[in-house]
């Protein structure tokens, strides 16, 4: 498929950008951050969300959704990033949906009703270290009569104080495997925590928490971290985007020495080398998004370089803008220092692009 969006896709592309400058700019998350609100996103603008379509993307046609894909999910992410958005869409409407793809009719008739209304969020809990290593899973998943039982801990569970439900994985006799726990789960402990980019996440300790049987397997698990590594890269790429665009405002109306600082050809070379790093990076996400949704072997790989390409791309984006503004840049004055504290949350959730790197590497037999 050719690296750019249909009309369709494009149509979708000025809708989101429209709502989110709208009713969710950079001033909005300024708001929920002073105010240390203990969800880091508003409820009200998450059901607006869904009076736009936006939380039921990836939700089949038959569970009442779209039943669009990860290009048109990455489309609304990239504009989340762009104004620094805070909403739980990246890990419900995008990971926890693809979760529960493959679950039973009963369950999807459970939840995904509530999340496409608006009304409910979920939280995907699989990191178990200051790390993402989805591979070295130590959570225990016993059998317990028809169901099973939970015991261990895990961090960086992002919205973990605010689901309605969890996404956990765990490992099994039989490998590793996902399962449904509700908020108010006997044996559940919630512990919240504050990021650096002020959201919100919890670390999480289960302690014979019973569950039923899983709601998939570990190729589920598979495809449930591809979705969140590709949908993570193309808020990173919005991320990126913004804040390139703010500093090159910023280089053509400040002056030093009687010039504007954008008139120096040594920080113009800066930007043209960050421009490229920045399409190359908008190009393999879509590319990874469009194997995705064709059920491509290739996606595994690609979904890989577009969160190590998406994150490089976003720290230089955010380290130019802070070097180019110099002193100013950490204030509060401009917005370029809270684009870099989203970019070092991102490019930890889902494994940062040192981990991708890595995995590529060893997926391709180096």
């Amino acid at each position: 498929m050719p690296l750019y969006l249909t009309d369709d896709q494009a149509l979708l592309r000025d809708t989101a950008r429209d709502f989110m400058a709208r009713e969710a700019p950079v001033a909005h998350f300024r708001k929920y951050r002073d105010m240390g609100c203990k969800d880091g996103f508003a409820h009200g603008l998450w059901k607006q969300f869904a009076e736009m379509g936006f939380t039921g993307i990836l939700v089949s046609e038959a569970d009442g959704g779209l039943g669009m894909g990860h290009v048109e999910a990455g489309i609304v992410l990239e504009e989340i990033g762009r104004n620094l958005t805070p909403s739980p869409f990246l890990i419900t409407a995008l990971t926890v949906v693809e979760a529960l793809r493959g679950a039973g009719e009963e369950l999807r008739g459970r939840w995904l009703p509530g999340i496409l209304a608006g009304e409910t969020v979920a939280a995907l809990a699989v990191d178990e270290g200051p790390k993402h290593r989805p591979h070295d899973i130590a959570m225990a998943a016993e059998r317990l009569g028809n169901g099973y039982k939970l015991t261990g801990e895990k961090s960086f569970v992002v919205q973990g104080g605010s689901a309605d439900f969890i996404v956990v994985a765990a490992r099994t006799d039989e490998g590793t495997a996902l399962f449904a726990v509700e908020r108010d789960a006997d044996g559940l402990t919630v512990d919240p925590a504050r990021l650096a980019d002020s959201s919100m996440a919890a670390r999480m300790r289960f302690d014979g928490v019973q569950v039923d049987a899983p709601i998939g397997d570990e190729q589920a698990l598979r495809r449930v971290l591809r979705a969140g590594r590709v949908g993570s890269a193309s808020e990173l790429v919005g991320v990126a985007g913004a804040a390139a665009e703010r500093t090159v405002a910023y280089l053509k109306e400040r002056k030093q020495f009687g010039r504007l600082i954008g008139e120096y050809q040594v920080l113009q070379h800066r930007q043209a080398d960050l421009y490229a790093e920045l399409e190359i990076a908008r190009a393999v996400t879509l590319k990874a998004q469009q194997l995705l949704d064709e059920g491509d072997e290739e996606a595994a790989a690609m979904s890989h370089v577009a969160k190590a390409k998406a994150g490089r791309a976003s720290t230089q984006a955010v380290q130019e803008g802070v070097q180019m503004f110099g002193g100013l840049g950490m204030t509060d004055e401009y917005d370029i220092g809270l684009y870099m504290k989203r970019d070092r949350v991102l490019n930890e959730l889902f494994g940062d692009a040192n981990y991708h790197a890595d995995r590529l590497a060893r997926l391709k037999g180096y």
